[in-house]
């Protein structure tokens, strides 16, 4: 088992094609979900998630994905079935997933660990979306960015890494300044005590955010 989190980042097709790739590997309660999905591409995604998150528990335990005993339980009413990933047989290892048209992230570690990924498209940054999301200091930094849309999604993933990891909500996001992390960052840097593992390719923005170093591995 590493003694630090690892994190995967793949398409949906990427996961799927691989051999081991079998929906038998879900849970009776994930397969029904799945099956609810009325486009195929939506239930593609959700599938290669949950199969994703598997590899990457297995690979830093070092065991076969048929043995992740994955789980989900509800932060809010509790119940399981839904809500945040975990193991149900360790609860020392915490997992996160996500994933956004045909792009899948998730990781897994010994501490708790937040990820997100976000399609970089030619959309429009909503001024009025700013001070939702936020800081007043962020705002005006992505105000004068070169490509206001990238930075906002920059911003916006990392702070719903934040939400994953359990560092905030949705009402919080205003309230969180990170003003202080560069909007074209480093692979791997450090505010505060977390370690963010970043990425920005012309598709997609991608953040992990952990106390310990976060390493990106391969599918």
């Amino acid at each position: 088992m590493s003694n630090h989190p690892l994190a995967l980042l793949a398409t949906t097709a990427e996961v799927l094609a691989r051999p081991d790739a079998d929906e038998r590997l879900l849970a009776d309660y994930e397969r029904e979900r799945a099956d609810r999905f009325r486009r195929p591409a939506d239930r593609d995604d959700y599938v290669a998630a949950h199969l994703l998150v598997r590899y990457c528990a297995a690979a830093h335990l070092g065991i076969d994905p048929a043995d992740v005993a994955f789980g989900q339980q509800c932060p809010g009413c509790g119940r399981t079935g839904h809500g945040r990933p975990l193991l149900t047989d360790r609860p020392g290892t915490h997992l996160s997933l996500s994933h956004t048209g045909g792009i899948i992230a998730a990781a897994a570690g010994p501490v708790p660990i937040g990820v997100d990924v976000e399609h970089l498209g030619p959309r429009s940054t909503d001024p009025a979306s700013l001070s939702h999301v936020l800081s007043p200091a962020e705002a005006a930094l992505i105000r004068d960015h070169p490509d206001p849309t990238r930075a906002f999604l920059r911003q916006w993933v990392r702070k719903e890494a934040l939400i994953k990891l359990g560092r905030a909500t949705l009402d919080s996001l205003p309230e969180i300044d990170l003003s202080a992390l560069p909007l074209d960052p480093p692979a791997q840097h450090r505010h505060g005590d977390l370690y963010y593992l970043e990425l920005t390719t012309e598709q997609v923005v991608f953040t992990a955010a952990a106390t310990l170093p976060t390493t990106l591995g391969e599918l």
